[in-house]
């Protein structure tokens, strides 16, 4: 890759930009609620951005390019099956309860709705799900620093690990939250050119899929059986991607949620997905596009695990097709992407490690000054923890393999404790806590039983919707069947925690272009034609 000082200026003056931001906002973080969750104070458009773009790190950019080299265009279920419904149902059904109950975190509201041991449990996996998903961010800034700079692996991870520590612990969650604005639009304008060139050099959609394996440029129409790139049937894709993982990302991660718990009011947090849902949309473009592209021009993309894997598909195809100048601007998206996405662990992280762990199990009752002060050093220790999960994701041949391999883990249990405890009073506490252990601990029995060969699947991804729809069903009716002989909290206990059970906000008259109700029905719109046109 020959990158010249024009390419070199671009990515200074970015980083002057990100550092800058957090250096201005350090004055105002006066309190915890201000590092944690900027003070509840931010616009919905605001939030629904940096909400895409928290989740726009190397896992979307990086890691749907790969896929998309990997498996075609049915990557875009990752979108169109794997996001947009389950962004429309926490607008719509579970933001009430996340924002009209004040939570400062995810397992926070678990420890209102069942217990301690619950939302401990809950508090300690997420904490080390986000410095898993933390270091994939920052292996790909590490691979864009070594293309660069031609520095050893370890020298890039450790500047990685610098540039986002400096702006986050400076500025918490409201750095963040702008600089991941900014970031969006550094990435959009960053890789729709690398698209549409790369399209108007291949003679089009289908002169690209004339280039690509049978079956990439469908999403729907080989999926009656596992004979598809992919190697999943529909039901597989359904149950495993489109409900398990999406739902239990979009609607329980606290990444993605802490960006609408920042807005203004309960109208904005409920907006804040669903602006986001109309970018997801179209993001296949930038992400899953470029990958097939590619493919067609790299044959030999997959072939290893270095220099020609497939998550080496976006940098080798911007070194094809940009300029000088135009190269660093697109190196410079790559890095903001990976940037957010890390950015994003951090925060969350130091949120749940500080309340949920620091201030409930280690040193209660102390100032706010205080928290504030772990809230800072929480970052900086997350950010060294990365450094070590960083290295484990070099094992993969995917990165997407890798996220939704700790997905399947984590997010697919705790989804099920949330669909109950939320729409189903007579969920018990020590039925949740007993249902998402068992989840847990099955998902972590059936990756040992992939890994040793014992089960097999047509791909490593097969294997992760499978093992996510496992760990639903088991989390769900051991929750479902100890429910009926454990005692469950008292009704007046649950009042705004559970559908049905006071809590309401009153209804707030917005002009129509602002409803809820409005947007996700647009949007859903917008992904059905999305999956007829390319079936």
């Amino acid at each position: 890759m020959q990158v010249g000082v024009l390419d070199y200026l671009i990515i200074a003056i970015y980083f002057v930009f990100v550092l800058g931001i957090g250096v201005v906002l350090k004055k105002q973080m006066v309190s915890s609620e201000d590092f944690f969750l900027s003070g509840r104070s931010i616009p919905s458009w605001i939030t629904g951005l940096a909400f895409i773009s928290a989740n726009l790190g190397a896992i979307e950019v990086m890691g749907m390019a790969a896929n998309g080299a990997e498996y075609g265009i049915m990557t875009a279920h990752f979108y169109w099956v794997g996001a947009i419904p389950a962004m429309v149902f926490l607008a719509l059904f579970m933001m009430p309860f996340y924002y009209g109950s004040r939570v400062r975190s995810v397992p926070e509201y678990l420890k209102l709705r069942f217990n301690e041991p619950t939302r401990a449990f809950n508090a300690l996996s997420f904490a080390l799900m986000t410095v898993l998903m933390s270091g994939i961010n920052m292996y790909a800034m590490a691979l864009v620093f070594k293309l660069l700079l031609n520095w050893s692996m370890t020298a890039s991870i450790l500047v990685s690990a610098g540039v986002v520590l400096a702006y986050t612990i400076l500025g918490g969650l409201t750095s963040s939250i702008y600089n991941e604005v900014l970031q969006f639009f550094l990435i959009v304008f960053g890789l729709l050119p690398l698209t549409l060139i790369g399209l108007a050099n291949g003679g089009g959609w289908q002169g690209l899929i004339g280039h690509l394996p049978k079956g990439f440029g469908h999403l729907w129409s080989q999926a009656g059986g596992t004979a598809n790139p992919m190697g999943i049937d529909w039901l597989g894709l359904v149950s495993g991607l489109g409900f398990v993982l999406s739902f239990g990302y979009w609607c329980t991660d606290f990444l993605v949620i802490q960006r609408a718990l920042a807005a203004e009011s309960l109208s904005a947090a409920q907006r804040t997905p669903l602006i986001a849902a109309f970018p997801k949309v179209f993001f296949p473009l930038l992400t899953v596009v470029p990958g097939m592209l590619a493919l067609s021009l790299i044959p030999a993309l997959g072939s290893n695990t270095t220099n020609y894997s497939y998550n080496m598909a976006l940098p080798l195809l911007l070194s094809q097709y940009y300029p000088s100048g135009m190269l660093g601007v697109g190196l410079t998206a790559m890095l903001a992407s990976f940037m957010s996405g890390m950015a994003g662990n951090i925060t969350a992280f130091n949120t749940v490690w500080t309340y949920d762990i620091y201030q409930s199990y280690i040193a209660p009752a102390r100032s706010d000054r205080h928290y504030l002060w772990m809230g800072r050093v929480a970052t900086a220790a997350g950010i060294l923890v990365s450094i070590g999960t960083a290295y484990l994701v070099m094992g993969f041949p995917s990165i997407m393999d890798y996220m939704q391999m700790i997905f399947s883990f984590f997010n697919a249990p705790l989804f099920a404790t949330f669909l109950l405890g939320m729409f189903w009073k007579r969920t018990t506490p020590w039925a949740a806590f007993w249902g998402l252990v068992t989840g847990t601990v099955s998902a972590g029995v059936h990756f040992a039983l992939t890994h040793f060969g014992m089960l097999t699947y047509s791909s490593v991804m097969a294997g992760n919707f499978w093992r996510a729809t496992m760990a639903w069903l088991i989390c769900f009716s051991v929750t479902f069947a100890l429910s009926f002989v454990t005692k469950p909290r008292p009704v007046e206990d649950l009042q705004g925690l559970v559908w049905g059970l006071g809590g309401d906000t009153p209804l707030i008259r917005e002009v129509w272009y602002k409803r809820p109700a409005v947007l996700a029905s647009m949007v859903i719109v917008m992904t059905l034609v999305a999956n007829v046109v390319l079936w």
